[in-house]
């Protein structure tokens, strides 16, 4: 495959500067960075989420795991629940599960992104496949989703 039409589309039509990134097949954020020899800090791993009843997108660098309270208290959610496959396929159709991309206005769902991403230079995202990535920076992605919610809801894994 490669990255998916609809995900192609919509970076064009938002006249978005970004890479495409082929690599070897990889079904996690760790993997990806080690795969590229890039610091696992800028590889950015996408989490379906339902935050009491509405679904969202979350975005969290590879090196850090999510802080539910801290997310919680973000999203004035009371309750957080991670969606399952099932879901995935039915409301992020054209992607693989493991590979969704963080486009959350593309789907019309909410994105709340750790605020460690916004820092870097560039940061990389998975495409909707998992033989290619996008290389993105950080401005040309909060362009491209206008309502992200950014936080720090990140913590370092142990």
């Amino acid at each position: 495959m490669a990255i998916p039409k609809k995900i192609i589309k919509h970076l064009k039509e938002n006249k978005i500067r970004y890479e495409e990134i082929r690599h070897k097949t990889v079904y996690t954020a760790y993997d990806k960075s080690a795969t590229l020899k890039v610091p696992s800090k800028i590889i950015g791993k996408t989490l379906a989420v339902k935050l009491d009843k509405t679904p969202a997108l979350v975005l969290i660098a590879a090196n850090k795991n999510l802080d539910i309270i801290k997310l919680k208290k973000l999203a004035k959610a009371k309750k957080i629940n991670f969606l399952g496959e099932v879901w995935m396929k039915k409301n992020l159709k054209g992607t693989k599960i493991g590979a969704i991309p963080p486009f959350g206005s593309l789907w019309k769902l909410p994105l709340f992104i750790d605020r460690g991403l916004l820092k870097e230079p560039k940061i990389i995202i998975n495409s909707g496949d998992h033989n290619f990535s996008i290389k993105i920076s950080p401005a040309e992605f909060k362009e491209l989703t206008p309502n992200l919610v950014a936080g720090v809801f990140g913590k370092s894994k142990k």
